[in-house]
């Protein structure tokens, strides 16, 4: 059986672009984490780590934490990746990955 760390450490061997799972980045002393793009979107975003702001992913590769962070009343990346953690946790307990383990 995987386990979630199994899980978010298969999807960032894909590049961002296909990654379905957030991951963290860190550059000058500040770590963010990034949240995939949904099918309609034109970026992914980024959030600070501990605080509540954003930014977009070009942004933040072009400028690193120079980047025009814009305050977010609700999410921070710690909880972008709980809920994703949680998320995939509960898939593994309903046996949606099991399978997985035999795919080359």
């Amino acid at each position: 059986m995987m386990t979630v760390d199994d899980i978010f450490a298969d999807d960032r061997c894909n590049p961002p672009a296909k990654r379905s799972l957030p991951w963290e980045e860190t550059c000058g002393g500040v770590t963010v984490v990034v949240e995939p793009k949904p099918h309609w979107a034109s970026d992914m975003t980024v959030f600070r780590l501990t605080e509540r702001s954003w930014c977009s992913y070009a942004d933040w590769i072009e400028n690193g934490p120079a980047a025009r962070f814009i305050d977010h009343p609700e999410t921070r990346g710690d909880d972008v990746m709980m809920k994703a953690r949680a998320m995939v946790g509960r898939e593994i307990a309903l046996g949606r990955w099991s399978d997985r383990e035999g795919e080359s």
